[in-house]
C-alpha cells in the first residue's frame, strides 16, 4: 500500500498503516474503509445506514481526509452519495471533526470515526454545517441516489456484501 513518496518511518505514516491493516484484517459487516493507492491521507469509506432507522436500509459512500498531523488532529469527513442526512461533498461538522479540535483524542481512529459518523446519522442536525433535516422527501432523493451506485459500491467494497439483483 506504501508507496515511495511515502516515509515508513514517520510515525504518522506508520499510524495510517496500522488502522488500514486492521480494517483490512479485521472486517466489519457494517462499514469499510480504505486509503487511496495513490495519497494515504484520503479514504473512502462506505456504511450501512444504522439499525432500527430511517436509515437502515441504506448504504452511504464518503472521503475521509487526515491531516499531515493525523492522529494529533482530527480527520474531516464528506459523504459523496445523498444520504437525506448529511449534505453532499461538503466537510461535516461533528465532534469527532477538524471542527472540533478540542474534543478529538488521538487514541480514536478511523474505526472509531466511522462507528461514530454512523450514530450520527440519528443524530438532530439543528446548526450542524454540512447536516439536513431528514425529511420523507430528503430521504427518498438519498434512496434513488443509493440505487444508481449500490452494485458499484458493493463490487469496490465486497466486504459490505451484496444480496440484490
Amino acid at each position: 500500500m506504501a508507496t515511495p513518496k511515502f516515509n515508513s518511518k514517520s510515525p504518522t505514516i506508520r499510524r495510517i498503516l496500522k488502522e488500514a491493516a486492521e480494517l483490512s484484517n479485521a472486517p466489519s459487516p457494517d462499514y469499510t474503509a480504505t486509503p487511496l493507492e495513490s495519497d494515504l491521507f484520503e479514504w473512502h469509506f462506505t456504511f450501512r445506514g444504522p439499525p432500527n432507522s430511517a436509515f437502515a436500509e441504506g448504504i452511504y459512500h464518503g472521503r475521509i481526509v487526515l491531516p499531515p498531523t493525523y492522529p494529533l488532529r482530527p480527520p474531516s469527513f464528506r459523504f459523496t452519495t445523498p444520504s437525506g442526512r448529511f449534505e453532499v461533498n461538503r466537510e461535516i461538522c461533528l465532534s469527532i471533526s477538524g471542527h472540533h479540535e478540542e474534543t478529538w483524542q488521538p487514541a480514536w481512529g478511523v474505526r472509531t470515526a466511522l462507528v461514530a459518523l454512523r450514530s450520527f446519522m440519528e443524530t438532530d442536525p439543528k446548526g450542524q454545517l454540512g447536516g439536513l433535516e431528514s425529511t420523507d422527501a430528503l430521504f427518498s432523493v438519498a434512496t434513488f441516489g443509493l440505487q444508481l451506485d449500490l452494485k458499484t459500491l458493493l463490487i469496490k467494497f465486497p466486504s459490505m456484501g451484496y444480496s440484490g439483483a
